[in-house]
């Protein structure tokens, strides 16, 4: 294809935004606005900064990028196949079909090169935090005089609404306090929403709220032309190791769109097919054949590859040099990118003796601090709560966002955006993230679980403080919807165990779990430790569900199944059924997703079907615990919120004592 008489430049920007306004109007959906207005900046960070390898997108040392506005997703998708990323034009074509690698806002494990799912506003702002933050932890661990294999920058496109969005706030002050030098935001500052100026309701002076966290901030005043200007603001944020960048690249929404560019009208919904042949014709572009890349820009764009090679074969020169002289390291580093465990990594975990008792979150900080000892991966932190999580490592310092020294990160009260980072921490690879709060604080936290969930990330969330149980705090804090609500969510696996040996072994899965998010809800008050010369081994937490304590004779007639605090309850109530005579199972179901896992002869043996005398016993809601108690069976639950008092008269006063127990699982006998 020839070219009309333009820079290299110029004509690698336009091929972007055509190729973006080519598959929107194609799919007839999507955003054409944003890949339009950033096009140059995305362009210059991709051809003059980002170092990254094509030929592998899972390259340890790359630079990290994050399309925060990932409905605008098009832009990233054509920066990828352009490059030269196993994404052909066919898959552009295919953009939002079914079954395609170019879905309607990013995914990862989808897309080879996409590095986080966003889309979501204001996530793609915490995720980045996340990588910038891994990136000086494993460059502490493993950089050592004279080899340095760690030495990567982070960098993401944020838009105006993922500046509105309360996480990108939490995010960013975290980032400016810990000093983040080496990551940088470009924030495509095109003043327009889906509803119209974005003055309707955004008014504030963003660079100066960014100085205040900590940042430095830099401006582009026409993001839409100066490639220069753009390329000398991130030359300036490169210079910067103290301070995270935000660029502020003023743009145009829609631009070159002769009827909508700097509207809403721009912003999610296809052009039009006039409105994009007029569009190019405005841009100068001279080819009327959709989907049309000029030799001269692919070519341009595909030095990526060589340059990608080129990077990449100098630091495997260095790190062979290195894993030489520190081969206990490369170990490891293989180890953490892998995301296996140290041989040895559960032997001798803590035990508890018949007759202690303990808040299954004080079990929970013995596990966890025992864990960090031979998982040097591992690495977390709290929402100012690690005195009553118990989730500090006693034998590490305080996380320094400098020099990248201490697994503990305080991460101050930002809920929303301590879960962002974890999922920005597990997209980056290296590192095994976990986070805690009270359970009832989820709710702060659940956008992030659910792309977590999305992603699949092994990220472990600590929830403490599970249940009307916890007391005198009331209402505002015990969760009472929170567990059914996250057992909905998919990829998911919530685990709520019984006593202290019980949380050992759910620590256990958590660690071994490698395909999605682990929750661990535990709880406040002191729970008994349950004999393991009367009742089965708490090993069979593994498997969802286990029966604890079988009927003393014969088959059972009613089955009593409870979590957490309430299986002791359960067994006390066993206790008193059996002295009656009547043949009682006690069943502990600590997670739901592991249980259903399970085949189905196992399923059946634990809950045999011609057993329908079932009750349910947990501190929460009661929906959805008709799918193990059947038609036949009841729950004792909860259809209302707590109260303020004693953890166990509320727990009495709302159903939860023996007698209660009793006479339920007598009614199912009647």
């Amino acid at each position: 294809m020839s070219t009309v008489a333009r820079s290299i430049d110029e004509l690698c920007v336009d091929t972007i935004r055509t190729l973006a306004i080519d598959a929107v109007q194609k799919a007839n959906s999507g955003h054409p606005g944003l890949p339009l207005g950033a096009a140059p900046m995305a362009y210059v960070l991709w051809s003059r900064h980002l170092k990254h390898n094509p030929r592998n997108p899972a390259w340890p040392d790359r630079d990290r990028f994050v399309l925060s506005a990932g409905h605008g997703c098009m832009l990233w998708y054509c920066l990828l196949h352009l490059t030269g990323y196993d994404l052909t034009l066919d898959d552009l074509k295919a953009f939002r079909q079914w079954g395609s690698r170019t879905p309607g806002h990013p995914e990862y494990r989808v897309t080879p090169g996409v590095e986080a799912t966003t889309g979501p506003l204001g996530q793609g702002t915490a995720n980045a935090v996340g990588m910038a933050m891994s990136e000086r932890f494993l460059a502490h661990r493993f950089n050592r005089p004279g080899h340095e294999i760690v030495n990567h920058r982070t960098f993401a496109i944020v838009s105006d609404g993922d500046l509105m969005e309360g996480i990108s706030n939490e995010a960013s002050s975290i980032a400016g306090h810990l000093r983040l030098g080496k990551l940088t935001f470009l924030y495509d500052s095109n003043l327009v929403s889906l509803d119209g100026p974005t003055s309707m309701a955004f008014t504030e002076d963003v660079g100066k709220r960014y100085e205040a966290y900590g940042w430095q901030v830099l401006r582009v005043e026409d993001g839409n032309t100066d490639l220069d200007a753009i390329d000398s603001a991130l030359r300036q944020a490169e210079q910067e190791t103290l301070r995270p960048t935000l660029v502020i690249v003023r743009t145009t929404l829609g631009y070159g769109s002769p009827n909508k560019a700097g509207t809403s009208e721009a912003h999610g919904s296809p052009l039009g097919p006039e409105e994009v042949v007029l569009t190019k014709k405005a841009l100068g572009w001279e080819f009327e054949e959709p989907f049309s890349i000029p030799d001269d820009a692919l070519a341009h764009f595909r030095t990526a590859v060589d340059r990608g090679d080129r990077w990449q074969s100098e630091w495997t020169r260095r790190f062979d040099a290195w894993a030489a002289a520190n081969p206990d390291l490369a170990e490891e580093w293989r180890q953490g990118l892998a995301g296996d465990l140290p041989t040895g990594w559960d032997a001798d975990l803590p035990k508890w003796k018949a007759g202690e008792k303990e808040a299954t979150r004080a079990a929970g900080g013995k596990v966890l601090n025992v864990l960090a000892e031979r998982v040097p991966s591992l690495l977390g932190g709290d929402a100012d709560l690690s005195v009553s999580t118990s989730t500090k490592l006693k034998k590490e310092v305080d996380f320094d966002g400098q020099t990248g020294e201490g697994r503990n990160i305080h991460f101050g009260v930002r809920e929303h955006a301590m879960a962002g980072i974890a999922n920005g921490m597990a997209y980056h690879g290296g590192v095994r993230p976990f986070v805690a709060t009270f359970f009832c604080f989820s709710d702060y936290m659940r956008p992030s679980v659910r792309l977590s969930a999305v992603s699949e990330l092994p990220v472990v969330f600590v929830w403490t403080h599970d249940s009307i149980g916890l007391g005198e705090d009331g209402p505002t804090h015990q969760p009472v919807e929170h567990m059914m609500a996250l057992r909905a969510m998919p990829h998911f696996t919530l685990i709520r165990p019984a006593d202290p040996n019980e949380t050992v072994e759910a620590w256990r899965v958590a660690m071994a779990h490698r395909e999605g998010p682990v929750g661990l809800v535990l709880s406040r008050q002191k729970l008994p430790v349950f004999d393991p010369a009367k009742y089965s081994s708490s090993s069979g937490l593994a498997r969802g569900a286990y029966v604890l304590a079988d009927a003393s004779s014969g088959p059972p007639r009613v089955i009593l199944i409870a979590t957490g605090s309430e299986v002791a309850l359960a067994l006390e109530s066993r206790g008193k059924l059996e002295s009656e005579g009547i043949a009682t199972r006690v069943v502990s179901m600590p997670s739901w997703e592991l249980f259903e896992r399970q085949d189905a002869a196992y399923r059946d043996s634990v809950l045999p079907p011609a057993v329908t005398a079932r009750l349910s016993i947990e501190a929460g809601s009661k929906l959805g615990w008709k799918h193990w108690v059947g038609d036949q069976g009841d729950s004792i639950g909860l259809e209302r919120f707590g109260a303020s008092a004693p953890g166990e008269v509320v727990m009495k006063e709302l159903g939860f004592s023996v007698d209660n127990v009793v006479a339920k699982a007598k009614a199912l006998l009647k």
